[in-house]
């Protein structure tokens, strides 16, 4: 018997579901405000704390890629028309090319090619909000 994972789901390949994935998240008005700051900053329209030395410069655009896909993930979630559901399916992919460029960053047990079951790499974005959550959301 095979499994279909879809985006929805995690079955059949060890990414949590979306209500576990989330279950910590800030509500998603929060979370949209500290997401456009974290943006403004990196683009330099915003003063921050910034990102301290060069060599954590990786680790805090991963922070704000995941903490971006994971609030795009969710509001697709909410609204699942093609608008929001391309929305997120293009920055969980800009997710996954950060951390095949960074493989040390990502803290899941799945390398980002190894789900390829999903039209999208959302499933990747929820195990790895799970796993940045768990640890404490590092290098925010």
């Amino acid at each position: 018997m095979s499994v279909e994972a879809t985006p929805d789901s995690g079955e059949g390949i060890g990414a949590p579901p979306p209500h576990e994935a989330y279950a910590n998240a800030p509500d998603l008005r929060r979370e949209m405000h500290q997401v456009l700051a974290l943006g403004a900053e990196r683009d330099g329209r915003q003063a921050g704390p910034g990102t301290g030395p060069l060599a954590d410069a990786a680790a805090a655009e991963r922070a704000w890629l995941l903490r971006r896909a994971a609030l795009m993930d969710r509001m697709a979630l909410d609204d699942p028309t093609p608008g929001p559901v391309a929305a997120a399916a293009e920055t969980a992919g800009q997710l996954v090319l950060h951390d095949r460029r960074h493989p040390g960053l990502a803290a899941g047990p799945h390398h980002p090619d190894a789900i390829t079951l999903a039209p999208s790499h959302r499933l990747y974005v929820r195990q790895e909000y799970a796993a940045w959550t768990a640890a404490g959301r590092p290098d925010i």
